[in-house]
């Protein structure tokens, strides 16, 4: 399925991240990036794609991939969750949800029977020149970063 984003600029931020930075689309000029927009720290899906993407980022750093985790939890909350797992890659923080609302993954979910709005785990790849190149949305998490690897490699 493609999306209505693929080959449009992505939407420009600059957000904060763990360890007290912060992350701007303008950062990453001529690396291709993944952002990867997950629900929530440290639950069991969130968790698992984590660690493959840190499983696999030493192989998307040798195709010249940056990776960065997006959820609307606070910086506190990603120090915690980076330390815990040992990330490599950075998480940003979206409190207050522009950056999720403008690429379209904040949405409405249901559990148990009960609606509530929630992030669409969703994955973009960013061009050098900061154009989406392929979205993936209500991303499945066995076999999902594999699956970004294979589309980076295949350029």
């Amino acid at each position: 399925m493609t999306s209505e984003l693929e080959g449009q600029r992505a939407p420009d931020f600059d957000l904060p991240t763990d360890g007290g930075g912060r992350a701007r689309l303008a950062d990453y000029v001529g690396k291709q990036l993944v952002l990867y927009l997950y629900p929530k720290d440290d639950t069991s899906g969130c968790t698992k794609e984590a660690q493959a993407f840190a499983e696999d980022y030493a192989a998307f750093q040798a195709a010249g991939v940056e990776i960065l985790g997006l959820s609307k939890d606070s910086v506190a909350s990603h120090d915690k969750f980076k330390a815990k797992y040992g990330l490599p890659f950075r998480l940003a923080a979206d409190e207050e949800g522009k950056l999720v609302e403008a690429l379209g993954a904040w949405v409405e979910k249901s559990m148990y029977g009960k609606s509530y709005m929630g992030i669409d785990r969703s994955t973009f790849l960013i061009d050098g020149q900061g154009v989406i190149k392929k979205v993936w949305r209500k991303v499945k998490v066995p076999g999902h970063a594999g699956e970004v690897l294979a589309a980076v490699k295949a350029g």
